[in-house]
This record gives structure tokens, C-alpha cells and sequence, in this order.
């Protein structure tokens, strides 16, 4: 049986139901925890996200202010303090520059803004794409490790990397935000069935 991108993610959707995905109460909350969870697990992750939580409320210019060494301790938990602390500081810096408006962001650089999220420090691949859709709502497939496994399971071969399934895979057009984020729950808990999947 094969299956296209819509019609796996209305199949997992019908079997498996909402995803819920991702756990935040906020923009902000996402966007610190896709970095804090970078390279660690949820458990380290959420050890630095509640420690910042309690001392900044994750307000990001609050975080901003922070000093150096403070901001390297609250992190620490999550590993890779250093250089996540200089992720941080980087990305919501840059937020900052556009006051934070969102949907204002992602109309000034368009097509362009997954190259401009790119050029901050500590965005890669995956994170840009996380970015895209849930912070900006770019309807984007984000081919990270769970989407790689699902994938390899459903028949497609030679993925080894993060870009290896991002450059055959993409979202078809009528891929609202609500559903690419969901369509990305969805995979990280890891469904597996009986299709083989058409990259679109």
C-alpha cells in the first residue's frame, strides 16, 4: 500500500488522534527549550527550562540581561552550557531586533527567513525547521531522528542524515501550521504500520 505525505499524516492522524505536540505555553518557551534540547534528552532539557523559568519567567529580555555566568549555570543541566547559553543570547537578540512581532518577521524576509534563521549561532537544520513551523508558521516537515526511524521502518533507504530526508521530503501546499505541527507529534511517538511512503 503506498501512501503520500497527506495521506500518512490523515492515517496517523485517524489512528492515533491529536498529537498534542509540542509541550509549551509559549513562543518563547518553544523557541528556548528547541535549543536547550539540542545534542540532550527532555529530562536534562527541562532541568535548565525550569531553572530559566524561575529566574526570568522566560521572558526573553530578561534572559538577555542575565550575566554571563548566571545564564551558564542556569543552562548547565542541559549540557553544552557554552555554547547553548550563546544560542540563546543570539536567537532571542536577534527576535528582539523585530520587537518580537512574529508574523512581522516572517514577512520581511519571506522565502528568505529559514536562510536568516541559519546565519544565527547554535540554529541548524532541525532547529530552523522547528522555528519555521512552530514559531513563525511555515508549514514545514521537519526530518528529524523519529521521522528518519518511522521512514527508514515505512521502506525508504538511504537516510543518514538530516538532510538526506529533508531534501526528498516537503510539505505539500495545502499543509496548514496546525497540521504540520501535529504531522510532527505525531511521528516522535514513533508509529509504525504496514505502508510505503511517497516522498512528495
Amino acid at each position: 500500500m503506498q501512501l503520500t505525505l497527506t495521506q500518512l499524516y490523515e492515517k496517523m492522524r485517524s489512528n492515533m488522534g491529536p498529537s498534542g505536540w509540542w509541550p509549551a505555553d509559549s513562543k518563547e518557551e518553544i523557541i528556548i527549550g528547541a535549543i536547550l534540547i539540542q545534542n540532550t534528552n527532555w529530562q536534562n532539557a527541562d532541568r535548565a527550562l525550569e531553572q530559566l523559568r524561575q529566574a526570568t519567567a522566560l521572558q526573553p529580555d530578561r534572559l538577555l540581561a542575565l550575566p554571563t555566568d548566571q545564564l551558564h549555570g542556569l543552562v548547565r543541566p542541559a549540557g553544552f552550557y557554552r555554547n547553548k547559553s550563546r544560542a540563546l543570547v543570539s536567537v532571542l537578540s536577534w527576535l528582539k531586533r523585530g520587537n518580537y512581532g512574529y508574523p512581522a518577521i516572517r514577512q520581511r524576509y519571506g522565502s528568505q527567513l529559514r536562510n536568516e534563521l541559519r546565519k544565527l549561532h547554535g540554529v541548524g537544520p532541525e532547529t530552523a525547521d522547528v522555528f519555521l513551523t512552530y514559531i513563525f508558521d511555515v508549514p514545514t516537515f521537519i526530518s528529524d531522528k523519529y521521522a528518519r526511524t518511522l521512514f527508514t521502518c515505512l521502506g525508504v533507504t538511504g537516510l543518514t542524515d538530516y538532510r538526506s530526508l529533508a531534501q526528498r521530503c516537503s510539505l505539500p501546499a495545502d499543509f496548514s501550521p496546525a497540521m504540520a505541527k501535529d504531522f510532527h507529534g505525531l511521528i516522535g511517538q514513533h508509529p509504525l504500520g504496514n505502508v510505503e511512503v511517497v516522498l512528495e
